[in-house]
This record gives structure tokens, sequence and C-alpha cells, in this order.
């Protein structure tokens, strides 16, 4: 098993590490996570207990990914987002694990800094999530969200630019097609 970690982290029992993996300065991998090869775990990262990651991650700087979050490939978390877990918290009434809402971030959707991402929603693939949104619904795939609270502004290629209503991206030349409130690939 070939992966880094810098002397100023810790790293658990019971972690899973995938190969080509680097995990930066003062971050913390708790017991039962599971990261994929090839991710990036910023500086000051907490992977919390029990939680996956897929292949390809990039988890940049100062972002917690709590219990009941999955990020699948290739998903890009920019510095400081932030993810939830509870929706009504109290310190005097900790409700525990079994009570987290399930966050899923899918297949290459990305999201931007200082976002927040309420807990018991699913982002998309290739979803963009701009920089301080604040997402409190579902997310579809391809879709470009931005504000507070987050709404979908535009759809979004899969290399990252926003697509025009011809839904054609010049860059990549790929092309797509809405169907029932949803972008599909078709080239």
């Amino acid at each position: 098993m070939q992966y880094f970690v810098h002397e100023s982290s810790y790293i658990d029992n019971d972690v899973k590490i995938g190969e080509g993996t680097k995990v930066w300065h003062f971050s913390h991998i708790h017991s039962g996570a599971e990261i994929g090869e090839k991710c990036s775990i910023g500086q000051n990262v907490n992977v919390s207990n029990n939680v996956k990651i897929g292949n390809g991650v990039k988890v940049q700087n100062n972002v917690s990914v709590y219990e009941g979050v999955e990020l699948e490939d290739y998903v890009f978390c920019g510095p400081s987002m932030v993810f939830t877990n509870d929706l009504t918290p109290r310190s005097k009434y900790p409700k525990g694990s079994a009570a987290y809402k399930r966050t899923l971030v899918k297949y290459g959707a990305s999201i931007g800094a200082n976002a927040t991402i309420v807990c018991g929603n699913t982002i998309g693939s290739w979803a963009m999530i701009a920089s301080g949104a604040v997402v409190t619904k579902d997310v579809p795939d391809y879709a470009l969200m931005a504000g507070v609270p987050a709404k979908q502004i535009g759809w979004v290629c899969e290399c990252g630019l926003p697509l025009k209503k011809d839904y054609h991206c010049k860059e990549c030349d790929r092309s797509y097609e809405l169907r029932e409130h949803s972008l599909t690939q078709i080239k």
C-alpha cells in the first residue's frame, strides 16, 4: 500500500487509504473511514468515522467531511466548504450517528470555496456549486447552483464550463439534451 501521510497528520486505526493518495498537514482521518486511490486530502482536513471517499477526490484545506457524508469518485471540495449531518443539533441532546442525515455527492461534482451543503441532500453528477452557495435541496446532474439558498442558474458541462442554450460546449465539443428538467450527454 503506497500512500503519503504528512508527519503532522493523524490516522486512526481501521482506516483504508488507497494507493497514490496524499494526506497533507494537520489532518485527521477517523476510524472506519475509507479513502480511495489518488486522492488529495488538504491541510487541516477532518474525515470523520465511517466516511467513504471515492477515487480521485480532492478535498481542499479546512474541510470537515462528517459522518453521514459520502463522496463518489472525482468529487472536488473547495477550501473551507462545509458539510452538516444534523438538521437540529443541540449540544445538550446529542443524537448520535444513527440520527445523522445522509449526504451524497455524486461522481465528478464540484463544490466551491465556502459553500455549505445542508445534510440530507444529494448533489448530482458533474453538478457545480458556486463559492458561498448554501445548498438546501437535491441538485440535478450537471446543474449550476449559486446563491443563498442555492438556486439553479444554468447547466454546466462535464469539463466545468457553463453551457449556453444550445447545450453544446465549444471548449470540449460535448453536447447535451434537456429532457424533463434534467440534462443528458448525447455526444
